[in-house]
């Protein structure tokens, strides 16, 4: 019950009477994450993909709380990215949430990296409102992401070939901290 609460209430995962999923709209154009995520990455990630888990959930078609938590995570991370800039570090209450977790946002960036590099194959890496770095195998809902990043394939291939570790470097360029500070 606790967690159709917060998908329902506080995530606004569902907006309607008929509990259909939307994706989130983008405070970005496709184009705007680049070089960090290229407008090929953007119209097959966000376009196509986290699109097909909406309408798949919306429709019935093939595993609902596979498409349900597919659609939840794409949200949190499309929603969480800004145009890239250099310099791109925490402001307020995530800069102190991160320095009282990890000393640094370098000792950060590094425990994240060593721990989404020990995914064998696919999944998601997470920071949690707790502070702790975790993994999504598959796909779930959980309720405390605070941070979010994809490490299925489609999220990084076409721009990093086998480079995930270069994905993740570059991705801290477009994380809009204002997000972040708000989820917490």
């Amino acid at each position: 019950m606790e967690i159709k609460f917060i998908k329902d209430f506080i995530l606004n995962e569902r907006k309607d009477p008929t509990n259909n999923l939307f994706r989130t709209k983008l405070t970005y154009a496709l184009t705007d994450l680049d070089p960090v995520i290229s407008e090929e990455t953007m119209n097959y990630h966000y376009g196509k993909l986290y699109k097909a888990y909406v309408d798949k959930y919306n429709t019935g078609e093939g595993d609902p709380d596979f498409n349900e938590a597919g659609a939840f995570l794409h949200k949190l991370y499309f929603e969480q990215f800004k145009e890239p800039a250099a310099g791109n570090n925490p402001t307020d209450a995530s800069a102190e949430f991160i320095k009282e977790h990890f000393n640094s946002l370098e000792d950060f960036k590094t425990e994240f990296e060593e721990a989404a590099m020990k995914i064998q194959g696919s999944g998601w890496i997470y920071l949690s409102k707790n502070g702790q770095i975790k993994t999504i195998k598959n796909h779930a809902i959980k309720s405390d992401i605070l941070l979010l990043i994809d490490w299925w394939e489609h999220a990084w291939a076409l721009d990093y070939q086998a480079d995930k570790a270069k994905y993740l470097k570059n991705i801290w360029k477009i994380i809009d901290w204002d997000v972040i500070n708000n989820r917490l």
